[in-house]
């Protein structure tokens, strides 16, 4: 690949659209002949197959992610002067939705290694927190696929009696296998949990869209009225809603796409492994050791893993530049990653040169997340100290996407590592 020059996009909508062109016309198509272009058949069946899919009884499609997460977390009962436990290391949305309704977000900092929700600290929070008493729920984040561990989640819903909301928006599809052998999907276990439609989501639209599931009948009805101005029977409020609805046309190009959707996690894992191939033969890579992809059970295993974490991230990597170091996520053996994002962490503060040099040859990345949440402006009046959520402050840092798509090439990959080859070789 030596001398060639590529174009490798971070994603690509219109590979995917070609493929599937005379699919999503005709779907659109029998949308706008019906007539129906609002909480229509397409609506309605995709709810059925999402909540299908999902393993639960409800689905409820919404006009975004975001407003998935606003609605559900007001089903759950959340108002002023409660708290709610999140991620700092996350998409906005996930943290707004607890201010729009009145409440106030703890961060727990983040495993190093998977990036979700460490819930050794979510626990330590629970028992020690000034404000523990009015903490009424737990937000998780299945970050970049990765599935945050479901029977963990069970237990401390069932130990501290709170509320568990899944943001799912990263990881449809990616499930959890406990410890009896049961497996679960991501978004199964807690009281609601919410999907984002956005193109680049592994189920993504041409557009906006989101969804909110569960099993509880209350919470449905709730989320069902309060999409449409609060309203069951038209122009009559039983409580004041907003206006969130999913449109037919989005729905029925999701309903196409959904049929493909198990097709496209199993690329993006060869993808992934592909990745992990590459970077070997390079000799680029450090790899942290792990147990079945699981998070350790009490904090005194956490504390060591993290030393071992950093001890093996700053090790040289077989280049004659001691201080070039990169690190790539593991690919679980099980099905807990499904990989809408492919995230290294890039050390010595070489990240931002990094990336401006593939962006100069062709190669799109991404930061996800330039900071943590608790960083952000908006939320100084939570007065939390810089450095009180390390993990988070370094990965901001240290992350990079790299290009991952169902139809993106393997020599479009070795190009990707190559490249990175050549910025740490020169």
């Amino acid at each position: 690949m030596e001398g060639v020059q590529m174009k490798v996009p971070l994603f690509d909508i219109i590979r995917q659209y070609e493929k599937l062109r005379r699919e999503i016309l005709e779907a659109i198509d029998s949308v706008i002949s019906s007539g129906r272009v609002i909480l229509g058949e397409n609506v309605r069946k995709l709810e059925e197959e999402i909540a299908e899919f999902a393993g639960v009884r409800h689905g409820i499609g919404v006009a975004n992610g975001s407003d998935a997460l606003y609605i559900a977390l007001k089903a759950l009962g959340i108002g002023e002067g409660d708290y709610v436990i999140t991620t700092p290391y996350t998409f906005f949305a996930t943290a707004s939705c607890i201010t729009r309704n009145g409440a106030t977000p703890i961060f727990a900092d983040i495993d190093p290694e998977t990036f979700n929700i460490n819930l050794d600290l979510v626990e330590e929070i629970l028992n020690s927190h000034p404000q523990r008493e009015k903490i009424k729920a737990l937000i998780p984040v299945h970050l970049f696929g990765q599935t945050v561990n479901l029977e963990r989640l069970e237990y401390i819903r069932q130990k501290y009696g709170i509320k568990i909301l899944e943001d799912c928006a990263q990881s449809i599809g990616s499930t959890w296998t406990y410890s009896d052998g049961t497996v679960k999907k991501s978004g199964s276990v807690g009281d609601a949990a919410i999907f984002s439609f956005f193109p680049t989501k592994n189920l993504g639209a041409y557009g906006d869209g989101g969804m909110i599931i569960t099993n509880n009948d209350e919470i449905a009805e709730f989320c069902r009225k309060f999409r449409v101005h609060g309203s069951k029977v038209k122009y009559h409020h039983d409580v004041v809603g907003i206006n969130s609805r999913l449109d037919e046309i989005q729905a029925a190009v999701l309903r196409v796409k959904l049929k493909y959707l198990g097709e496209y996690i199993e690329k993006r894992r060869k993808i992934a492994k592909w990745y992990g191939e590459e970077f070997g033969r390079k000799a680029l890579v450090v790899r942290e050791p792990r147990t079945e992809n699981r998070e350790r059970k009490n904090r005194e295993s956490e504390n060591h893993r993290t030393r071992e974490f950093s001890n093996s991230f700053s090790r040289t990597l077989g280049l004659s530049d001691s201080r070039i170091f990169i690190k790539i996520p593991s690919v679980p053996s099980d099905n807990s990653h499904v990989f809408h994002q492919y995230v290294i962490r890039v050390g010595n503060g070489q990240r931002d040169a990094l990336r401006e040099f593939l962006r100069e040859r062709g190669i799109g990345t991404s930061v996800y997340y330039p900071m943590g949440l608790h960083q952000q402006k908006c939320f100084a009046y939570l007065n939390i100290p810089e450095g009180s959520l390390p993990e988070t402050e370094r990965a901001s840092k240290e992350a990079i996407a790299l290009p991952i798509f169902p139809e993106l090439q393997k020599q479009e990959i070795e190009y990707v590592v190559q490249t990175i080859e050549d910025f740490f070789k020169g």
